[in-house]
C-alpha cells in the first residue's frame, strides 16, 4: 500500500510580481509516496530547484499547500519550519553549503550535533558515511583543501548523516567523476532500498535519470509529464521482474 508523504496542492511562486514576473512553478500539483526514488527534470529555468526550495520549506509559495506527514508547513513559523527541517529533511545544494571553519567529518555531523545524536552513534555513522564516499582520509580537513568534487561527497555524507526521512538533491552529481557519481548513487539507492528513504533529485545528470524511480518532467513551472519508469541500471543487471 502506498502512503502519500509529500502532497503539494496547486503550488505557485512569482518572483518579481511587480516588474516582470517570472512564474518559476505555476499551479503545481504533486503527490510523493514514502519510498520514492524521484527525478525532477526539464530545462534551465523550469523551476525543479525553486519546486525543491518549496517542498523543504526552504521558500514558501504565493499560493497553494504542501502538506508532509500530514503537516501543512506552509503554515509553520519560522521557527517552527526550523525545527521540522531540521527532523525530518537532507538537503543537498549546488553550492554545497559547508561551514569554513569546521572540517569534513565537524561539516557532515553538524545536523547530528543539532539532533542530540550521541557521540558513539556519531562516530560510528561518520566511519561508515566517509569509507562510502572515499574520503575517509579527508576526515580533518577544511573545505578550502577539498576539491569540488570532494566537498560534493561531503555534503551529501551530511545529508545521509542524520538519516532523514527525505533527501532533496539539487544536481547531487554536478561535480563529480563517473566512478564518484556511480558510487554515491549506489549508496542512496541501498538507503532508499534497505530503508525506504525517499529521494527526490533535481538534475540534468543522465546518471542520475537512469537510476529513477519516476521521472517528473517541468516546463515553465508546470509539469508536463510524470512517468514511472524501470531503472536503467536494474535493466542492465537483469534484476527486473514480471
Amino acid at each position: 500500500m502506498n502512503t502519500t508523504v509529500i502532497d503539494a496542492h496547486n503550488i505557485s511562486k512569482v518572483y518579481n510580481p511587480k516588474t516582470i514576473p517570472v512564474h518559476a512553478v505555476n499551479e503545481v500539483h504533486l503527490h510523493i509516496n514514502k519510498g520514492e526514488f524521484t527525478a525532477l527534470v526539464g530545462p534551465s529555468g523550469s523551476g525543479k530547484t525553486t519546486l525543491l526550495n518549496l517542498i523543504g520549506g526552504l521558500d514558501r509559495p504565493d499560493k497553494g499547500n504542501i502538506f508532509i506527514n500530514g503537516t501543512d508547513i506552509t503554515k509553520l513559523t519560522a521557527g517552527e519550519l526550523i525545527s521540522f527541517r531540521l527532523h525530518n529533511i537532507g538537503f543537498v545544494f549546488q553550492s554545497f553549503n559547508l561551514i569554513p571553519v569546521l572540517t569534513a567529518k565537524e561539516n557532515a555531523e553538524f545536523i547530528m550535533l543539532l539532533q542530540g545524536v550521541k557521540r558513539k552513534e556519531r562516530e560510528r555513522r561518520m566511519m561508515q558515511l566517509f569509507k562510502d564516499i572515499g574520503l575517509e582520509d579527508k576526515m580533518d580537513v577544511r573545505p578550502e583543501k577539498l576539491s569540488g568534487g570532494q566537498q560534493q561527497r561531503v555534503a551529501i555524507a551530511r545529508a545521509l548523516a542524520s538519516k532523514p526521512q527525505f533527501i532533496l538533491a539539487d544536481e547531487p552529481t554536478a561535480n563529480l567523476d563517473s566512478a564518484s557519481a556511480s558510487n554515491l548513487l549506489d549508496n542512496m539507492a541501498k538507503l532508499n532500498k534497505e530503508e525506504n528513504m525517499t529521494f527526490i533529485f533535481s538534475t540534468h545528470d543522465q546518471r542520475v535519470i537512469e537510476r529513477a524511480r519516476r521521472v517528473i518532467t517541468l516546463v515553465d513551472g508546470k509539469i508536463s509529464s510524470d512517468t514511472a519508469v524501470v531503472p536503467t541500471t536494474e535493466i542492465q543487471t537483469g534484476q527486473v521482474t514480471s
